[in-house]
């Protein structure tokens, strides 16, 4: 146990701040409970896919500008389809949306691969281009989602034995998060594939030159990013029942929860598990400064400065990581 803590002493301080910043939260509100647990999982939904679309990227040594433009894209285009139609319909939706953010991933990888254009200035053109797309499928907040899909986030896990007072604080959106990122994280980390996104991200032409095929693994990369940004549209439109058509501020929350989660912006470097445990802290900032009572505008703006300071020593860190 102390040599697993050990080796994941970042995690570790970072599950210490989250620990930490509940008891802050139980003090502002002594009544903070299961039920608010509950909303602050399903409010971090769409956030832990963002940072799980933009960490597998930035391991392999990117970025993806498009994450946030690509979940407004797939979150009406699901919302649009589900408009209207059965129950058993909407399965269909669910898997037709995924394949669509893995082929928009995909070519994100693929424009890289073949231009050889730094992706920051790939994905910031294909960014425009999947926005202005969102809006072509629905030019305003619409559509609906199928019931069963909604109830996926809704209420808590029941499980037989287990005391109620326990099961209370398992939300489903909590579940539905682990399970969705473990199907793909877990086998992937310990492939062949994931050993090779990592090679990549710390020296392509050493990867090259050890026989890793640095096109396809990229291409590979920018792919899943693009499986999970679709799961993080799909949860928008669970968690609202409609599809919005404007990108909300995933982008730089992304991009900021995976620097606090160590993973290194040079690539190479960094798990899963950090971004997501990073992402529940800077949620639960926000929780506590409303709970304050702190205006709406200066929380956004205490926000914005947190997320800029984060990204700014991350890129600080990568800096100082190339130089050396």
């Amino acid at each position: 146990m102390t040599s697993v803590i050990r080796r994941q002493g970042w995690v570790s301080g970072l599950v210490v701040l989250l620990a930490l910043l509940f008891v802050v939260t139980k003090l502002i509100q002594p009544g903070y409970g299961a039920g608010d647990f509950g909303s602050l999982a399903r409010a971090v939904l769409p956030y832990a896919f963002a940072v799980a679309a933009q960490t597998i990227v930035v391991i392999a040594g990117g970025i993806d500008l498009s994450v946030a433009a690509m979940m407004a894209l797939t979150s009406v285009t699901a919302a649009s389809m589900m408009n209207g139609a059965s129950e058993e319909f909407a399965a269909l939706v669910v898997v037709f949306v995924l394949l669509m953010g893995f082929v928009l991933g995909a070519c994100n990888g693929l424009l890289i691969v073949v231009t050889r254009v730094p992706d920051i200035v790939v994905t910031l053109a294909t960014l425009f281009v999947l926005q202005g797309a969102a809006l072509l499928v629905l030019e305003a907040p619409g559509g609906a989602a199928a019931e069963w899909l909604k109830a996926l986030i809704v209420g808590t896990v029941p499980i037989p034995g287990v005391p109620e007072a326990i099961t209370a604080w398992i939300p489903k959106a909590l579940v539905l998060l682990i399970v969705c990122l473990g199907i793909v994280w877990i086998p992937l980390k310990r492939s062949r594939l994931g050993l090779s996104i990592y090679a990549i991200g710390s020296s392509e032409l050493a990867a090259f030159r050890s026989g890793v095929p640095v096109a396809s693994t990229k291409i590979i990369a920018y792919a899943l990013g693009g499986l999970f940004a679709a799961m993080g549209g799909l949860s928008l439109t669970m968690s609202t029942g409609i599809g919005a058509p404007i990108p909300g501020p995933y982008l730089l929350a992304s991009v900021a929860a995976v620097v606090l989660g160590g993973v290194t912006l040079g690539g190479g470097r960094g798990g899963l598990v950090g971004p997501i445990v990073a992402v529940f802290i800077l949620r639960l900032v926000r929780t506590d400064l409303t709970l304050l009572a702190v205006d709406p505008n200066v929380t956004t703006i205490i926000e914005g400065v947190i997320m800029v300071v984060v990204v700014m020593l991350g890129a600080f860190i990568a800096m100082r990581g190339r130089s050396s």
